[in-house]
């Protein structure tokens, strides 16, 4: 069954629009509020979307989740009542039929699908987000052959397929010639974001003169390689003291935990779970570490640069690079080694804060211009 709801109770202040209203109501396809970058992305599209006047429908498979705090209070929170959004499509089509909303937005491969597919069965212009490089190598053969299959079948009936980085969109265009690609921003920095980043911080491990806090954060699952990042860690620890924190959940917890006592360090690394507001140890951190296999175009990483915090990363496909500028604003290292992540590490941890590097990423991953961008995708068709 679909559940309508206000994402939240209280009265609600009213917004003057950025602009003129040009579409009726926008529906934003999320499979649940379970923490992730691409999630958080989207909500914040959902916000300069509100921002403008219009009226926004959040939906998901499950309406709960730790990031239902971040759903804009003057958004309509819709509830498709399923585990997961492939068996939540017949309550989809019923909710598009019932409201025709002017456009449905998706991200995420799987929610991309079920949301083509049901904007296909109802009539209604669909735009999906390509948030990951599709067919990386360390997919399984068979999981690379289902996602090559359903981007053939299912993309090119988008009205555009937004790829967050060029990596990901000559993937796509590999796969299919016949899909619209659209390389966007991705919606990261706002005012929001930069005072949720000036939030008081109460850790012991961050107070002036402390030592270095090095920050990792990401579901915990192979695609981060967080293996790597500790390896790296307790090899620059040698050389200094550090602090290893990394927020996120995930399936390799156990795992991550047993190699911290391995290595020695495991008095030195903490992994607190999901964090409502990670933005405050993001603007803390002496340095960030992005230790992934393969991305998109990475939030996390995005929002550290936000802050100055100084940043290592993986050359890994997707963003990364370019999010980056080659190297210029962060440095890159080979994917998996941890002799150079670590001498990297050492070297970003007495490195100062780059004002510069929050400039640029703040002028190019804008929302307000991430949201102009997407909403014009639909606008003018």
């Amino acid at each position: 069954m679909t559940t309508l709801s206000n994402a939240h109770a209280q009265p609600q202040p009213h917004l003057a629009p950025h602009a003129p209203p040009v579409m009726g109501r926008v529906a934003i396809l999320m499979p649940s509020f379970a923490g992730g970058g691409a999630q958080r992305a989207m909500l914040l599209f959902a916000r300069e979307l509100v921002v403008r006047g219009l009226d926004v429908d959040v939906v998901s498979a499950r309406g709960e989740g730790p990031l239902t705090s971040l759903v804009p209070r003057e958004a309509r929170v819709v509830s498709l009542g399923a585990r997961g959004v492939l068996a939540a499509l017949p309550a989809l089509v019923g909710y598009l039929r019932r409201t025709r909303p002017a456009a449905l937005y998706s991200t995420i491969a799987h929610c991309n699908a079920a949301a083509l597919l049901a904007g296909r069965l109802v009539g209604l212009p669909v735009v999906v987000r390509e948030a990951v490089v599709p067919l990386s190598a360390e997919r399984t053969s068979v999981e690379r052959t289902m996602i090559r299959s359903l981007i053939k079948l299912t993309y090119p009936w988008a009205r555009a397929v937004i790829a967050v980085s060029t990596d990901v969109a000559d993937e796509l265009a590999r796969i299919s010639d016949r899909i619209r690609i659209a390389v966007l921003p991705t919606p990261v920095v706002s005012g929001e974001l930069l005072e949720a980043g000036a939030a008081p911080l109460e850790h012991p491990w961050f107070v002036p003169e402390g030592i270095p806090v090095v920050l990792g954060v990401g579901r915990l699952e192979p695609q981060k390689d967080f293996p790597t990042l500790l390896r790296a860690f307790a090899a620059a620890r040698r050389l200094r003291p550090l602090h290893l924190m990394v927020l996120g959940e995930g399936p390799e917890r156990p795992v991550l935990e047993a190699l911290s006592r391995a290595l020695g360090v495991a008095p030195h690394v903490q992994l607190p779970g999901f964090v409502d507001n990670p933005f405050p140890y993001l603007k803390r951190a002496a340095a960030f570490v992005l230790s992934s296999r393969y991305e998109g175009m990475p939030t996390a990483l995005l929002q550290a640069m936000a802050f100055g915090t100084p940043v290592v990363s993986t050359d890994c496909p997707g963003g990364t690079r370019e999010a980056l500028r080659d190297g210029r604003l962060g440095v890159l290292v080979p994917v998996g080694d941890v002799e150079r992540l670590a001498a990297a590490i050492g070297d970003a941890v007495a490195s100062p804060r780059r004002p510069d590097v929050a400039a640029d990423v703040r002028d190019r991953f804008g929302a307000r211009a991430a949201a102009t961008g997407y909403l014009s995708l639909v606008q003018g068709h």
